[in-house]
């Protein structure tokens, strides 16, 4: 017989040993206003929130504890708590957010405000615009260095990367890219720095240091017209071993080993494929289908599609908690 001591310590042991909690997908649907919630565990959707208009990019605080939602046509940042899933306030935005970014120190917001031109920075404490700064024309894209000191925004129809200097909230540099660039990505270090060209149909790799194009990436899919291949999303492993590209209406996403460029594979997903995210141990890649209306779950190991999850009338966004 066990002694009691002897069996706590086991009973604890169980526990820890125990089944993980579940991650969770969250998706903003573009023409439903509605954030769908997935469980990663059954692959099943188990929630529809409904949320502002024309919900787009989507931001989780460093704790996972709060969602982020760029509510486009309703002209402001919704933040919803994910115990009660409520929205508890709104932000103040700028016009038609598009996508946005969160410091490193859980605070500072910067957010893209295609109709004006202008990113908005907003503390997302005390609910103050700290900043605007002037960009090009249509700016969409955000991103913010692991180190927390470039801001990084993208102007769609200026094909430009504008590069902001946190430390001060000033525009300090512009790199030219392809045409329509919509996404931008830092690697884990920081070094580099990936934007998608939606109507060049490239993604350009930037070197942070000095701020200049170290590759440009092209896409060939048989059976597939190059006008179709326009990337957006872009997701980076943090081993750098790969990179995902979301190809848009070609409807794949590209493999590509992110130390040697080259493309590995192409992988059939649903239509008009937007925007990607990893589980948390990054086996496994949700890809958001607009058209199509579903996500598409890739395992990253076989690098096979294995699972369509049909969610809202355009699926735009997508972020995963633990």
């Amino acid at each position: 017989m066990p002694t009691p001591l002897a069996a706590a310590v086991g009973a604890a042991l169980l526990v820890l040993a125990g089944p993980a909690l579940a991650a969770t997908a969250y998706v903003s649907n573009e023409k439903d206003d509605s954030v769908s919630v997935i469980d990663l565990d059954s692959l099943e959707v188990t929630a529809s929130l409904p949320v502002g208009a024309r919900p787009r990019g989507l931001a989780l605080s460093s704790d996972n504890k709060l969602l982020y939602i760029c509510a486009s046509d309703a002209d402001t940042v919704q933040v919803m708590d994910l115990a009660t899933r409520k929205i508890v306030k709104e932000l103040p935005s700028g016009a038609d957010p598009e996508q946005f970014a969160l410091h490193p120190n859980d605070r500072w917001l910067y957010i893209s405000n295609e109709d004006d031109a202008l990113v908005t920075v907003v503390d997302t404490q005390s609910d103050q615009v700290l900043a605007q700064m002037e960009v090009g024309v249509e700016p969409e894209g955000m991103a913010v260095s692991p180190d927390g000191k470039w801001a990084v925004n993208t102007s769609e129809t200026t094909n430009m990367l504008h590069w902001i200097d946190t430390a001060t909230q000033s525009l300090v540099d512009n790199t030219l890219v392809d045409q329509r660039p919509r996404h931008v990505e830092f690697s884990q270090d920081g070094k580099l720095l990936w934007a998608s060209a939606e109507i060049g149909g490239t993604v350009t790799v930037v070197d942070v240091a000095s701020r200049q194009v170290q590759k440009v990436l092209k896409f060939q899919i048989k059976g597939v017209h190059p006008d179709k291949v326009q990337p957006v999303g872009v997701k980076l492993t943090r081993d750098g071993k790969y990179a995902f590209i979301a190809l848009g209406p070609a409807n794949h996403v590209a493999v590509v080993d992110a130390r040697t460029y080259e493309v590995l594979d192409y992988l059939l997903v649903g239509r008009r494929v937007w925007h990607l995210a990893f589980t948390p141990d990054e086996k496994r890649l949700l890809a958001t289908n607009g058209i199509s209306g579903d996500v598409s779950v890739i395992d990253t190991d076989s690098l096979k599609v294995t699972k369509s999850i049909k969610v809202g009338r355009y699926p735009w966004g997508v972020v995963v908690t633990p």
